[in-house]
């Protein structure tokens, strides 16, 4: 069974490729929601501004990381824009690495 420890680190290897951190540091991760009974995963995702380009990609990739976890696991990410993402939202450690 997976666990939501192995969820946040298989995020953290989800990086936003034009500011080069992951999703996590970032903030763009509103909720996440394991089910581990019925191995399903429902993440609530910002980004860094609604036209961002790099959406689409940044889901494929969650995806891509839980399901090396789990074959069998059903992920869905959706994309949420309340409250909008804003800068103060990342973690002390991006906050240090971004300036």
């Amino acid at each position: 069974m997976l666990s939501k420890d192995q969820v946040l680190e298989a995020l953290e290897r989800v990086e936003d490729p034009e500011i080069g951190m992951d999703v996590l540091n970032l903030g763009l991760v509103y909720g996440l929601d394991l089910d581990e009974e019925k191995e399903e995963v429902h993440i609530d995702l910002s980004l860094t501004s609604p036209g961002c380009p790099f959406g689409p990609e940044l889901i494929r990739e969650i995806k891509r990381e839980l399901r090396k976890l789990d074959a069998g696991l059903s992920v869905e990410v959706e994309l949420v824009w309340q409250p909008l993402w804003h800068p103060s939202m990342m973690s002390d450690y991006a906050k240090d690495e971004l300036g």
